[in-house]
């Protein structure tokens, strides 16, 4: 399936909704809403068929400037393949988007304090011979204000995007969650960790080479602290995750988030023979058999018992990379799963998605 986008998204007790005029914010139960948007202030209340709604007049407020868009060495020596610091993968037009996320992920979270503090609280009231009734209108006071600061922090720590695709956008983006599929299909991936070459071939199944690498799913999901109306495809690479908005990748590394745009994003795919030990994935072609042991023409070495054949299977390796340090490997069960995604981006490269964020 491709990606589809809501009207609204939630965040604790604040609903934001888009509409062809903007994008408002309301809060309230069922029955009774109050609201702001973009045609001013109100408030919505009924039931049943019979509703009411009123607009409240302005509140004033100083204008605010307008957000700008746009290994470790082992014995086979491996060399890490890792990416530079997420805070140096930073285009222009993401600036100001950047740093919204990273302030409000650093934010502490003030209600385990609140929880820590009734409880301790709850001991000392229970100590002191405090009446039955009156401890549990302090756990009541105490899950209120837990409650609150809960939703409180939430408010806080969360950045809501809500885009706005014209129908030249939404073919674009769905384009590329189907090129996402195609590679979520194979029946494994891996991220390569890193790269090492091999000494004794002779004792290492003929292999001129050895990869570190980690079993991996592709899927699609939002990241933390962030609220969107789209699903969002994932890469997860190591403690890294790259996260396939219509406009950038984003890139998440646990408490600092950084941005890679599409036209600076470059994506190398090529097949490539791998000794397979781990058994060979159902959707994978074997090109080839080799030893565990093998001798200089290529044959099993006699001098070693219990000397398996193991199958080399064709896979296809993906390399993202950028100029602001984003340099990850991803391969891929299956040869040619990556080429729709290739193309999709090198012509994003001439013509970028234009939508509008809000």
């Amino acid at each position: 399936m491709g990606f589809y986008f809501r009207k609204s998204v939630r965040v604790g007790p604040l609903r934001f909704n888009l509409s062809k005029s903007g994008i408002g914010v309301s809060a309230g139960i069922k029955g009774f809403r109050v609201g702001s948007g973009p045609r001013g202030n109100y408030v919505h209340m009924g039931s049943h068929g019979v509703y009411y709604r009123a607009t409240l007049p302005p509140v004033a407020a100083k204008p605010s400037a307008p957000r700008v868009q746009e290994l470790e060495v082992d014995r086979y020596g491996l060399t890490p393949i890792e990416s530079g610091s997420v805070a140096a993968m930073v285009d222009s037009s993401s600036m100001e988007l950047l740093n919204e996320i990273n302030t409000k992920r650093s934010r502490i979270s003030f209600w385990p304090f609140v929880l820590v503090g009734g409880v301790l609280l709850g001991m000392v009231a229970a100590q002191a011979d405090t009446p039955q009734w009156g401890i549990a209108a302090l756990w009541v006071i105490v899950a209120g204000l837990c409650f609150f600061t809960y939703h409180r922090d939430l408010l806080r720590k969360t950045v809501v995007l809500m885009y706005d695709f014209d129908e030249e956008a939404a073919t674009k983006y769905e384009s590329l969650h189907r090129a996402f599929e195609q590679m979520a299909q194979c029946a494994k991936s891996w991220h390569i960790e890193a790269k090492g070459t091999v000494a004794d071939w002779k004792r290492n199944a003929g292999a001129s080479g050895v990869a570190k690498r980690t079993a991996i799913r592709l899927v699609k999901a939002n990241p933390p602290r962030i609220k969107t109306n789209i699903t969002v495809p994932v890469i997860p690479v190591g403690r890294q995750m790259l996260y396939m908005f219509p406009d950038r990748i984003f890139v998440f590394d646990q408490g600092t988030a950084g941005s890679v745009g599409y036209d600076q994003l470059r994506l190398q795919s090529y097949p490539q023979r791998f000794i397979e030990e781990d058994g060979v994935p159902g959707d994978s072609k074997i090109v080839d058999y080799t030893w565990r042991y093998v001798n200089k023409k290529g044959g099993p070495d006699k001098r070693f018992k219990n000397n398996r054949q193991i199958p080399i299977a064709l896979y296809e390796q993906v390399h993202f990379s950028s100029d602001t340090g984003l340099n990850e490997i991803v391969m891929l069960s299956r040869t040619g799963a990556s080429a729709g995604l290739a193309t999709l981006l090198d012509d994003w490269r001439h013509t970028p998605i234009r939508l509008a964020m809000l």
